[in-house]
């Protein structure tokens, strides 16, 4: 469970930060 949620946030994260950069550039 931990596993799956830990590489679930990871990948939120990840396109959290993408949606960021390209809204900054």
């Amino acid at each position: 469970m931990v596993i799956l949620v830990t590489g679930g946030a990871g990948f939120i994260g990840r396109w959290v930060v993408k949606e960021l950069l390209s809204k900054n550039y």
